[in-house]
């Protein structure tokens, strides 16, 4: 059944009652002054339209909001009633107190609606993201590519001096551990929501393009003013951190329709991998099940579209209003692959730019807009290499990782209006417990791990100072674990043949370790503490750390939840000015 309901409003502060109705936007929702965003409120069964009230703060909604609201009898494929409100936009600050009542279920939620400063803190805004960067990351990145001596460090990482710090808590609303897609949703909408969802409250219902939609950073840009957005990412730039700028999914591996996304904000700079959702699928490589061209669709949008790093620098000097460069079918290879080892799937995409060069490309060509820009850039592998333990090529991605902050930083010293954010978006259980001596006596390779005292400091050597060390492979190395793993064989060295591959399954579809590596000299074998359905460590609660200088970056302190990062943007751009 389907009608019409009217949104009725009241002023008492109320709390959660009986029942088991969940209202989204969920309770304690930030929500930006001005801003669109869906409201869905869903019952445990199915209820009698006449039987359902809906209230905010005592105006009906037709008349304070100018939209109606749906009462759904069967909600989608769900055996239970719903009520829906699209494009809702409250554009007075303030708190917002909600109850939904269907007989004896009852649901009250509380939403702070907010306004920003009336006047922009910064032109710019460079929000750089370390996908899964933690503490140990960082350090580890230090110590191969700036040494130590006697305790000290040889040389600062540029992200180690961005002024102002804040801890970031991680969780989802349906779980205390998170992944790349709810929390780089949080920091790009204000909004916390489920795991694998992009730019929406997760719904029950199977469809996953249906749920509660909110406006990501990229809608609220294009609906304010007229800056210039980027997004660059080393992985596919339909993945969770790229796509969260844009997207509104339930699930993160809906790429085919993410790309498309694309296009409804159309960000001026999109560089990364991925290119095999752009194909239609008569070509080969094409991940799609359509006959979508979304290449051609971008170049009749204005795109200039570059392959490769050279394509790319051509690009970059042309007179393109936008610019596209898909350098790779997939996640573009690691810098330790791209640039030393030549692994991976190099010798297939043979001259892929690294974060470094898209960085500089995109600040070239957004710096040309006179209003300003909002850039995001993702270090994508750091994640996708701590997953299987590559700790040398996460290591590597870390530094990669530093130098495009020390691009930004750069860019700053002659924009002085731009704010600069390095973050995390989750963290992993990693760990530096000292090094590995080959030359340290022992029967086998634990004994070589040396702790306390015994460690020392490793050998890593940068004789060219390009700040990458010259060998990953050295004789005294640092020691580095996962608090999680699957069962695999550990061989205390790094993976100089690819990325590694810690398990596989079995008959069973059970994950067990991959016998690949059962012969290296010195492996042992790990007996994990996962489930045997993981095939690689996975995500840790811990909080992030996040860095950031320039105008607005005050605002980051203490502790501080995803969802609060992005109030701090909106507050840095103007984007709700409030009124008198």
């Amino acid at each position: 059944m389907r009608g019409t309901l009217a949104f009725l409003f009241a002023t008492t502060l109320l709390s959660s009652a009986a029942g088991a109705a969940t209202v989204m936007p969920l309770d304690r929702a930030t929500i930006l002054a001005g801003s669109a965003f869906d409201v869905k409120v869903e019952f445990s069964k199915t209820v009698a339209e006449g039987d359902v009230s809906v209230t905010v703060n005592g105006r009906p909604a037709a008349e304070a909001l100018g939209k109606p609201a749906e009462f759904l009898g069967k909600d989608g494929d769900v055996e239970a009633s719903a009520v829906r409100m699209h494009d809702v936009v409250i554009s007075a600050p303030g708190t917002y107190t909600v109850e939904a009542k269907a007989g004896d279920e009852v649901k009250r939620v509380t939403w702070d609606v907010v306004g920003t400063p009336s006047e922009a803190k910064a032109k710019n805004i460079i929000f750089l993201l370390g996908d899964g960067l933690s503490v140990a990351h960082r350090t580890g990145a230090r110590l191969m590519s700036k040494g130590m001596t006697e305790g000290k460090a040889n040389g600062r990482l540029a992200m180690d001096d961005l002024d102002h710090m804040a801890f970031v808590g991680t969780s989802a609303t349906n779980s205390i551990a998170t992944d790349s897609a709810n929390t780089m949703s949080s920091y790009m909408t204000g909004h916390k929501s489920a795991i694998n969802a992009l730019g929406v409250y997760a719904d029950r219902t199977k469809d996953s393009l249906d749920d509660p939609k909110v406006e990501t950073i990229a809608e609220a840009l294009r609906r304010t003013g007229k800056k210039a957005i980027g997004v660059v990412s080393t992985a596919e730039i339909e993945d969770a951190t790229p796509a969260a700028v844009v997207a509104h999914t339930r699930k993160r591996a809906d790429k085919a329709e993410i790309a498309e996304m694309f296009f409804w904000t159309q960000p001026d700079v999109i560089l990364g991998g991925g290119s095999a959702y752009f194909l239609p699928q008569s070509t080969p490589g094409s991940k799609r099940k359509d006959d979508k061209d979304l290449i051609q669709q971008a170049r009749d949008a204005g795109y200039a579209v570059s392959t490769d790093k050279t394509e790319l620098e051509a690009a970059v000097g042309s007179n393109s209003a936008k610019l596209l460069g898909l350098f790779h079918p997939a996640n573009m290879d690691t810098i330790l692959d791209r640039q030393f080892l030549g692994k991976g799937t190099v010798d297939k995409f043979p001259n892929q730019p690294g974060l470094v060069e898209m960085t500089q490309a995109a600040l070239t060509r957004l710096s040309k807009n006179p209003d300003g820009f909002f850039l995001m850039v993702e270090g994508a592998s750091i994640d996708k290499m701590s997953h299987p333990m590559d700790w040398d090529r996460a290591l590597m991605e870390t530094i990669e990782f530093d130098k495009a902050v020390g691009v930004a930083r750069e860019f700053q010293k002659s924009h002085p209006d731009t704010l600069i954010v390095a973050t995390g978006d989750h963290t992993h259980g990693i760990s530096i417990i000292g090094t590995i001596d080959d030359n340290a006596a022992g029967p086998d390779m634990r004994d070589k791990v040396g702790v306390y005292d015994k460690a020392g400091f490793p050998n890593y050597k940068d004789e060219n100072n390009d700040g990458y060390p010259d060998d990953i492979n050295v004789s005294k190395r640092l020691a580095v674990f996962s608090s999680n793993f699957p069962d695999y064989y550990e061989t205390w060295r790094p993976k100089m043949n690819g990325p590694f591959e810690p398990a596989v399954q079995n008959e069973k579809k059970e994950y067990v370790a991959n016998e690949a590596y059962k012969n290296e000299p010195g492996a042992t074998l790990r007996i994990g503490n996962l489930p045997r359905t993981a095939d690689t460590a996975v995500h840790a609660v811990d909080d992030v750390v996040l860095q950031a200088s320039g105008p607005g970056a005050e605002e980051f302190k203490g502790y501080m939840e995803e969802s609060d990062i992005y109030r701090v943007l909106a507050d840095t751009f103007a984007l709700a000015p409030t009124k008198n």
